[in-house]
């Protein structure tokens, strides 16, 4: 991992933010998944330094009718009106529209830049913003899940793997600079064991169709197995949704929510391996979600290790490839910042010192 320090993430009381907070040099830095949008103000340091977060908020997407709303609730909370906003988002960019699967309204970003009369929105992956993140050293206190077998493992490429509303996937490759690139990797081809995984999938799956990985590696994946699992024992599906699913599971309150927790796990360590395979991420695979975080020791105990090294003549490899838990959590704005202010502040800043602008 890199030696820079992560954007701190400063938290400022309501009611006292800085009376510079509408300084021109100010940003809104937003994560936006399926589910949260989470959207923090960012100025530059009085000292040169890294910016620092001024205000933050989560909102709940499908509270709001559009992204554009929840960018105008922040600004008037606290009156605020940056020209920048960098945005990072589940799933990509195709004719200015973010495509995505799991978002609950569209997202055009010529039209955000309009209704909200900024300069410029920039966009990268919501993964690719966490896995900037942890390459500026933001997971130092995540769990580990699996240590390297080797004392010099650690070094190479680092997966980092959200399964939320959807399933994404990013690479952070060292170097100078180091990069960050996004995938969509969740849209592979799900593979599953003969036996129980292949009678989970045919209770909702066509015949010779295409079923992603997030399919079940997913917050409504899970939910999917779940289900799946009550129709094959012909039992009544009582747990309506993913948390509840995991809560039961957890408590050891209910037989398929544990075994669809368990199947789960097994699906996520070969996914694992795959994607590190793919990437030759020697330097870890790091496991972000808050639902996650809460089922480290489930986890532990679960198939996901030994199915992560379950690769054939790959095994010695992945046995010096460490897994580690996150919290989503403040690290994907944290991210997003860091990566606009090292790809627009500084270079702008580089460039102004050896070009004269051309107004």
């Amino acid at each position: 991992m890199p030696a820079t320090t992560l954007l701190a993430p400063e938290r400022v009381p309501l009611g006292n933010l800085a009376p510079d907070h509408r300084r021109h040099d100010s940003f809104l830095a937003a994560d936006i998944g399926g589910t949260h949008a989470r959207i923090a103000l960012m100025a530059r340091d009085a000292t040169g330094g890294p910016h620092k977060e001024m205000a933050y908020r989560v909102y709940r997407c499908a509270d709001h009718p559009h992204l554009e709303d929840i960018v105008r609730c922040f600004c008037d909370e606290f009156d605020t009106q940056p020209r920048d906003l960098v945005l990072a988002c589940a799933g990509y960019v195709h004719a200015g529209s973010v495509i995505s699967k799991n978002l609950v309204w569209p997202v055009l970003l010529q039209v955000m830049k309009e209704r909200l009369a900024l300069d410029n929105v920039w966009f990268l992956n919501d993964l690719q913003a966490l896995a900037y993140a942890v390459g500026h050293g933001a997971a130092v206190g995540a769990a580990v899940l699996k240590a390297p077998m080797a004392r010099e493992a650690n070094a190479g490429p680092v997966v980092v793997i959200g399964p939320g509303t959807g399933l994404g996937a990013a690479v952070w490759l060292p170097g100078q600079p180091s990069r960050v690139m996004a995938t969509e990797a969740g849209h592979m081809q799900l593979a599953a064991r003969v036996g129980r995984e292949h009678q989970v999938l045919k209770q909702f799956a066509q015949p010779d169709t295409h079923v992603p990985y997030d399919m079940v590696l997913s917050g409504p994946g899970l939910h999917r197995v779940y289900t799946a699992l009550c129709a094959i024992r012909d039992r009544y599906p009582s747990l309506e949704n993913p948390l509840a699913v995991t809560r039961a599971a957890l408590e050891g309150r209910d037989e398929m929510a544990h075994e669809a927790l368990t199947l789960f796990c097994g699906w996520l360590g070969s996914f694992a391996a795959d994607v590190a395979m793919i990437y030759g991420a020697t330097g870890g695979i790091y496991l972000a979600g808050g639902f996650l975080f809460q089922m480290v020791q489930f986890m532990r105990s679960s198939p996901l290790i030994e199915r992560f090294l379950d690769k054939g003549v790959m095994r010695p490899f992945l046995q010096n490839v460490p897994i580690r838990v996150m919290d989503h959590g403040h690290h994907g704005v944290m991210g997003a910042a860091s990566w606009h202010v090292d790809t627009h502040c500084d270079a702008n800043a580089r460039s102004l010192s050896t070009h004269t602008p051309d107004y």
